[in-house]
Protein backbone atom coordinates (compact mmCIF):
# COMPACT_ATOMS: atom_id res chain seq x y z
CA UNK A 1 0.00 0.00 0.00
CA UNK A 2 1.07 3.29 -0.53
CA UNK A 3 2.00 5.59 2.64
CA UNK A 4 -0.75 6.89 4.91
CA UNK A 5 -1.35 9.48 7.35
CA UNK A 6 -3.41 9.27 10.25
CA UNK A 7 -3.58 12.13 12.75
CA UNK A 8 -4.58 10.77 16.12
CA UNK A 9 -7.52 13.21 17.31
CA UNK A 10 -6.42 13.05 21.01
CA UNK A 11 -8.71 15.11 22.62
CA UNK A 12 -11.50 15.56 25.34
CA UNK A 13 -14.30 17.61 23.22
CA UNK A 14 -15.65 17.04 19.73
CA UNK A 15 -15.91 20.55 18.67
CA UNK A 16 -12.15 20.57 19.22
CA UNK A 17 -11.59 17.42 17.70
CA UNK A 18 -13.90 18.79 14.58
CA UNK A 19 -12.22 21.19 14.42
CA UNK A 20 -8.36 19.34 14.16
CA UNK A 21 -9.62 17.31 11.82
CA UNK A 22 -11.34 19.77 9.37
CA UNK A 23 -7.72 21.35 9.93
CA UNK A 24 -5.81 18.16 9.36
CA UNK A 25 -7.37 17.40 6.27
CA UNK A 26 -6.84 20.21 4.44
CA UNK A 27 -3.29 19.28 5.44
CA UNK A 28 -3.54 16.03 3.39
CA UNK A 29 -4.26 13.45 6.05
CA UNK A 30 -5.60 10.84 5.12
CA UNK A 31 -7.15 9.24 7.49
CA UNK A 32 -8.73 10.02 10.87
CA UNK A 33 -8.50 8.36 14.60
CA UNK A 34 -10.94 8.75 17.52
CA UNK A 35 -7.89 8.63 19.65
CA UNK A 36 -8.99 6.93 23.33
CA UNK A 37 -8.78 10.32 25.39
CA UNK A 38 -11.87 11.68 22.75
CA UNK A 39 -13.83 7.59 22.91
CA UNK A 40 -13.54 7.90 27.16
CA UNK A 41 -14.96 11.42 27.10
CA UNK A 42 -17.74 11.36 23.87
CA UNK A 43 -17.85 7.50 23.27
CA UNK A 44 -19.94 6.51 20.50
CA UNK A 45 -21.55 10.25 19.93
CA UNK A 46 -17.87 11.45 19.11
CA UNK A 47 -17.33 8.77 16.38
CA UNK A 48 -20.75 9.75 14.90
CA UNK A 49 -19.98 13.19 14.93
CA UNK A 50 -16.74 12.42 13.31
CA UNK A 51 -18.67 10.50 10.51
CA UNK A 52 -21.28 13.08 9.86
CA UNK A 53 -18.37 15.96 9.37
CA UNK A 54 -15.98 13.67 6.98
CA UNK A 55 -18.28 11.10 4.99
CA UNK A 56 -15.70 8.83 3.00
CA UNK A 57 -13.32 9.24 5.07
CA UNK A 58 -11.78 6.37 7.24
CA UNK A 59 -12.17 6.48 10.70
CA UNK A 60 -9.91 4.37 13.74
CA UNK A 61 -11.80 4.22 16.65
CA UNK A 62 -8.58 3.73 18.98
CA UNK A 63 -10.78 1.69 21.45
CA UNK A 64 -8.02 -1.07 22.85
CA UNK A 65 -10.38 -3.50 23.29
CA UNK A 66 -9.49 -5.95 25.84
CA UNK A 67 -12.74 -8.08 26.25
CA UNK A 68 -16.65 -8.32 24.83
CA UNK A 69 -14.47 -7.85 21.69
CA UNK A 70 -17.33 -8.62 19.07
CA UNK A 71 -20.14 -5.97 20.50
CA UNK A 72 -17.55 -3.20 20.50
CA UNK A 73 -16.87 -3.63 17.39
CA UNK A 74 -20.08 -3.76 15.98
CA UNK A 75 -20.93 -0.85 18.07
CA UNK A 76 -18.40 1.39 16.62
CA UNK A 77 -18.97 0.48 13.27
CA UNK A 78 -22.36 1.46 13.00
CA UNK A 79 -21.48 4.67 14.56
CA UNK A 80 -19.53 4.99 11.44
CA UNK A 81 -15.77 3.72 12.57
CA UNK A 82 -13.71 1.92 9.50
CA UNK A 83 -11.46 0.42 12.01
CA UNK A 84 -10.94 -0.67 15.32
CA UNK A 85 -8.10 -1.35 17.74
CA UNK A 86 -7.51 -4.57 19.43
CA UNK A 87 -4.94 -5.33 21.95
CA UNK A 88 -2.30 -8.22 21.77
CA UNK A 89 -2.43 -9.05 25.06
CA UNK A 90 -6.46 -9.89 25.53
CA UNK A 91 -7.09 -13.26 25.19
CA UNK A 92 -7.19 -15.02 21.94
CA UNK A 93 -10.65 -15.71 21.69
CA UNK A 94 -11.45 -11.64 22.17
CA UNK A 95 -8.99 -11.21 19.09
CA UNK A 96 -10.70 -13.86 17.22
CA UNK A 97 -14.35 -12.27 17.64
CA UNK A 98 -13.32 -8.81 16.58
CA UNK A 99 -11.74 -10.24 13.49
CA UNK A 100 -15.07 -12.12 12.57
CA UNK A 101 -17.09 -9.30 13.97
CA UNK A 102 -15.12 -6.77 11.68
CA UNK A 103 -15.97 -9.16 8.77
CA UNK A 104 -19.32 -9.09 9.87
CA UNK A 105 -20.04 -5.56 9.97
CA UNK A 106 -17.12 -4.29 7.46
CA UNK A 107 -14.39 -2.80 9.26
CA UNK A 108 -10.56 -3.93 9.44
CA UNK A 109 -9.11 -4.81 12.70
CA UNK A 110 -5.67 -2.82 13.97
CA UNK A 111 -3.73 -5.12 16.25
CA UNK A 112 -1.83 -3.35 19.12
CA UNK A 113 1.21 -4.92 20.43
CA UNK A 114 1.79 -2.49 23.50
CA UNK A 115 3.43 -4.57 26.64
CA UNK A 116 3.72 -7.86 24.91
CA UNK A 117 6.94 -9.51 26.26
CA UNK A 118 8.24 -10.03 22.35
CA UNK A 119 7.42 -7.30 20.47
CA UNK A 120 7.81 -9.09 17.08
CA UNK A 121 6.22 -12.13 17.94
CA UNK A 122 3.29 -10.27 19.44
CA UNK A 123 3.11 -8.72 16.32
CA UNK A 124 2.90 -12.25 14.42
CA UNK A 125 0.56 -13.69 16.82
CA UNK A 126 -1.93 -10.80 15.82
CA UNK A 127 -1.51 -11.31 12.24
CA UNK A 128 -1.84 -14.78 12.88
CA UNK A 129 -5.47 -14.11 14.96
CA UNK A 130 -6.61 -12.49 11.60
CA UNK A 131 -5.56 -9.06 11.88
CA UNK A 132 -4.99 -6.54 9.23
CA UNK A 133 -2.97 -4.33 10.37
CA UNK A 134 -0.35 -4.25 13.07
CA UNK A 135 0.13 -1.19 15.51
CA UNK A 136 3.28 -1.52 16.80
CA UNK A 137 3.31 0.63 20.06
CA UNK A 138 5.69 1.51 23.48
CA UNK A 139 3.18 2.82 25.78
CA UNK A 140 3.25 6.43 27.12
CA UNK A 141 3.54 5.28 30.56
CA UNK A 142 6.15 2.67 30.06
CA UNK A 143 8.40 5.10 28.27
CA UNK A 144 8.22 7.76 31.18
CA UNK A 145 8.68 5.18 33.59
CA UNK A 146 11.98 3.74 32.04
CA UNK A 147 13.23 7.46 31.38
CA UNK A 148 12.38 8.16 35.27
CA UNK A 149 15.10 5.79 36.26
CA UNK A 150 17.88 7.11 34.47
CA UNK A 151 17.91 4.48 31.25
CA UNK A 152 17.01 5.29 27.71
CA UNK A 153 13.73 5.28 26.77
CA UNK A 154 12.81 3.07 24.61
CA UNK A 155 11.38 3.75 21.16
CA UNK A 156 9.20 1.98 18.54
CA UNK A 157 12.02 2.35 15.72
CA UNK A 158 13.84 -0.05 17.76
CA UNK A 159 12.55 -3.07 16.54
CA UNK A 160 10.66 -1.95 13.67
CA UNK A 161 12.05 -3.45 11.37
CA UNK A 162 12.06 -6.65 13.05
CA UNK A 163 8.35 -6.33 13.30
CA UNK A 164 8.10 -5.59 9.08
CA UNK A 165 9.67 -8.27 8.47
CA UNK A 166 7.56 -11.07 10.48
CA UNK A 167 4.22 -10.15 9.49
CA UNK A 168 2.71 -9.33 5.95
CA UNK A 169 0.32 -7.04 6.76
CA UNK A 170 0.76 -3.28 7.07
CA UNK A 171 2.56 -2.28 10.08
CA UNK A 172 2.18 1.26 11.89
CA UNK A 173 4.63 2.65 14.65
CA UNK A 174 3.30 4.60 17.76
CA UNK A 175 4.69 5.69 20.67
CA UNK A 176 7.13 8.75 21.51
CA UNK A 177 8.19 9.32 18.25
CA UNK A 178 9.31 13.02 16.69
CA UNK A 179 7.91 14.37 13.94
CA UNK A 180 11.18 14.00 12.40
CA UNK A 181 11.07 10.24 13.35
CA UNK A 182 7.08 9.76 12.22
CA UNK A 183 7.82 10.38 8.39
CA UNK A 184 10.64 8.11 8.49
CA UNK A 185 8.38 4.97 9.30
CA UNK A 186 7.75 4.29 5.58
CA UNK A 187 11.60 3.87 5.53
CA UNK A 188 11.51 1.02 7.94
CA UNK A 189 8.57 -0.27 5.75
CA UNK A 190 5.86 0.71 7.89
CA UNK A 191 3.40 2.83 5.43
CA UNK A 192 0.74 3.97 7.99
CA UNK A 193 2.56 6.78 9.87
CA UNK A 194 0.21 8.34 12.91
CA UNK A 195 0.50 11.89 14.28
CA UNK A 196 -0.43 12.52 17.56
CA UNK A 197 -2.86 15.76 17.99
CA UNK A 198 -2.28 18.69 19.04
CA UNK A 199 1.15 17.70 16.85
CA UNK A 200 3.95 17.08 19.29
CA UNK A 201 7.64 17.85 19.97
CA UNK A 202 7.70 17.59 23.87
CA UNK A 203 4.93 15.34 24.79
CA UNK A 204 4.32 17.71 27.74
CA UNK A 205 3.82 20.79 26.00
CA UNK A 206 2.00 19.75 23.18
CA UNK A 207 3.17 22.12 20.63
CA UNK A 208 5.14 22.17 17.22
CA UNK A 209 8.59 24.33 17.13
CA UNK A 210 6.49 27.36 15.61
CA UNK A 211 3.17 26.75 16.84
CA UNK A 212 1.82 26.51 13.24
CA UNK A 213 0.18 22.86 13.32
CA UNK A 214 -1.64 23.29 9.48
CA UNK A 215 1.94 24.35 8.24
CA UNK A 216 3.56 21.52 9.74
CA UNK A 217 1.01 18.76 8.82
CA UNK A 218 0.89 20.10 5.30
CA UNK A 219 5.08 19.71 5.44
CA UNK A 220 5.04 15.83 7.24
CA UNK A 221 2.03 14.99 4.62
CA UNK A 222 4.31 16.12 1.77
CA UNK A 223 7.11 14.24 3.06
CA UNK A 224 5.21 11.10 3.71
CA UNK A 225 3.68 10.61 0.54
CA UNK A 226 6.49 11.65 -1.55
CA UNK A 227 7.77 8.42 -0.73
CA UNK A 228 5.08 7.26 -3.48
CA UNK A 229 5.97 3.44 -3.43
CA UNK A 230 3.71 0.32 -2.29
CA UNK A 231 4.43 -1.35 0.43
CA UNK A 232 2.60 -4.69 1.46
Amino acid sequence: MKPIVQISLDLTTIDEALETAAMALRAGVDWLEAGTPLLLAEGLHGVKKLREAFPGIPIVADLKTMDGGYLETEMMAKAGATHVVVMARAHAETIKVVVQAGRDFGVQVMGDNLGCPDMVAGAKWLEDLGCDFVIHHIGYDERRGIAAQGIRMPSPLDQLRDVVQAVRVPVQAVGGLSLEQAVQCPAFGAPLVVLGAPLTIDADSFKTADGDLESSLRLICQKVHAYGEVFR
